[in-house]
């Protein structure tokens, strides 16, 4: 323990002197230091032990000053007034208000196949493989048919609701439009029915 004292009386200023030279907060030097000495206490026995104690001392406290820095960095002192700021505003997802505000009536644009393995995959949460026993399909086939009925939903979202997407790919930001006019049928003959080039 005579060691240990020794060789902290004998550094102590020059470690100081450290400090103050580089440490922003100069009234937290005295802390540092303490901080240091608590941690050369704790080596006890084992302080006699270290080959260059001046260097271990110098080690210890540029560790501190750095972990006090870091810590200091990490935090920002509170504004004045907290209690006066307006509460936060919530902002929603765009994809959440395009699906309240677009995907009812884009659904019901959709081919009935394409309508009801949406409603049933991705919106009531049946398993793919379930979809594929209920439709008597193979569970590839499933997959398929459920892959194909997004892409052309996703097609007809981005055309009907104007949605606009942001560099990653997600949804940015849409506009509603209402849906588009039934098909008119070829002059003098009866309603055509969309094509299926499936």
């Amino acid at each position: 323990m005579n060691t240990l004292l020794s060789v902290w009386s004998r550094h102590e200023a020059e470690l100081r002197r450290w400090l103050l030279a580089r440490a922003p907060v100069k009234s937290e030097v005295d802390d540092l230091l303490q901080d240091v000495f608590l941690k050369t206490l704790r080596q006890g026995e084992r302080f006699s032990a270290i080959g260059q104690p001046r260097a271990w001392l110098f080690e210890v406290t540029r560790n501190a000053l750095t972990d006090r820095l870091r810590v200091s960095r990490d935090s920002l002192p509170l504004p004045e007034g907290l209690d006066e700021l307006p509460a936060p505003v919530e902002h929603t997802d765009p994809v959440d208000t395009l699906a309240q505000a677009c995907l009812p009536r884009v659904l019901s644009e959709l081919d009935p196949q394409d309508r009801e393995a949406i409603q049933l995959c991705d919106l009531q949460g049946m398993a793919q493989g379930d979809f594929a026993r209920l439709k008597n399909l193979s569970l590839p086939a499933a997959k398929s048919r459920v892959q194909r009925a997004r892409q052309r939903m996703r097609e007809r979202m981005t055309t009907a609701c104007q949605v606009s997407f942001d560099e990653a790919g997600r949804v940015d930001d849409f506009v509603p439009r209402p849906p588009l006019p039934a098909p008119v049928g070829r002059a003098g003959g009866a309603p055509q029915e969309p094509q299926d080039f499936r």
